[in-house]
């Protein structure tokens, strides 16, 4: 007897699946998939039937991300080890977790926000905005840069902050 599920006929790697779901209009795609194998299809099929669509999908093995970037994934999250560090870091400083589990609760507590450089702060000191906004990151062009790196010292137009901020409750 040759059994099949009836949910395959359903799986995200099927065109008509993904078109059903709106794919050629979507901005962004998250590929959520149970195996890496599966995810690798779903980003190469999400990629073809949208090019411009920014896909953030998760893999569950580190050897399987460089194939999700290959297959078209913008960003790709490691589940399993994101989870060993929230796990490892809770082991000698627990509140530190409860902080980073408060930044992952989007739309409370404090979020993590990216925004353009206002015209007023373009060519300002990276320090001086700082006081006011905490600032982790400054994305320049398609690099990621880190605060305290001399790069970012002073803020260009075009640069986008990556900052804490107060949640925006509703």
């Amino acid at each position: 007897m040759n059994w099949r599920p009836r949910w395959t006929s359903w799986s995200a790697s099927r065109t008509s699946v993904l078109e059903a779901a709106g794919i050629t209009d979507a901005a962004s795609v998250i590929v959520a998939t149970d195996r890496d194998d599966a995810a690798v299809l779903v980003t190469l099929t999400a990629r073809e039937l949208d090019p411009g669509a920014t896909i953030v999908a998760a893999a569950r093995e580190a050897e399987n991300v460089h194939l999700l970037k290959q297959s078209g994934a913008d960003s790709v999250i490691l589940s399993s080890a994101a989870a060993g560090r929230l796990l490892g870091q809770a082991v000698h400083s627990p509140q530190t977790v409860e902080v980073l589990e408060d930044l992952l609760s989007v739309g409370s507590g404090i979020d993590l926000v990216e925004r353009e450089v206002g015209e007023a702060e373009a060519g300002m000191e990276l320090s001086r905005l700082a006081s006011a906004e905490p600032i982790v990151a400054v994305v320049r062009g398609e690099h990621l840069i880190r605060f305290d790196d001399d790069r970012v010292a002073t803020l260009q137009a075009g640069d986008r902050l990556i900052c804490l901020s107060p949640a925006k409750e509703g």
